[in-house]
């Protein structure tokens, strides 16, 4: 008789829930954004609005109250919500991230969404634990709920 040791279960990586969830998020906030830059700035000579001053830093604010405290607060963004995910420690240990490391999870996603996010899709894919650029970062993974 063969002795066969027992592999381990691949872990889901629910990369179309990840996928949608981004989408979700950040839909919501370029849209404030753009209405917001449309409706407070300023526009040049071709047409292009600006914002100067205090002012551009509210949709940095806005992106970090949607994104980084609702995470923080809730347990997951509103993309996240929808689509039934959250992101946990590694340790286990707590029941949501805190804001460090969702503010970690957030300051890579310009990188793991770089080429309409294969690059987060390769990395989850090479990831023993699933994990995005961020996640990795911040010591997170994500998981159904």
């Amino acid at each position: 008789m063969d002795n066969f040791e027992p592999q381990e279960e691949p872990k889901p990586k629910y990369i179309g829930r990840r996928f949608l969830a981004g989408c979700i998020d950040y839909t919501i906030v370029n849209t404030i954004a753009f209405m917001f830059i449309f409706t407070v700035g300023t526009p040049d000579n071709e047409g292009v609005y600006h914002l100067e001053g205090l002012p551009s830093l509210i949709p940095i604010l806005f992106w970090l109250f949607l994104i980084v405290c609702t995470e923080t607060w809730f347990g997951a963004t509103v993309g996240n919500s929808m689509v039934r995910l959250k992101p946990v420690t590694l340790s286990g240990y707590a029941t949501n991230i805190s804001f460090t490391q969702s503010l970690q999870r957030h300051l890579l996603d310009p990188i793991d969404m770089f080429f309409f996010g294969v690059v987060g899709i390769l990395v989850i894919q090479s990831s023993d634990k699933n994990q995005r650029l961020g996640d990795i970062w911040a010591k997170t993974t994500v998981t159904k709920y």
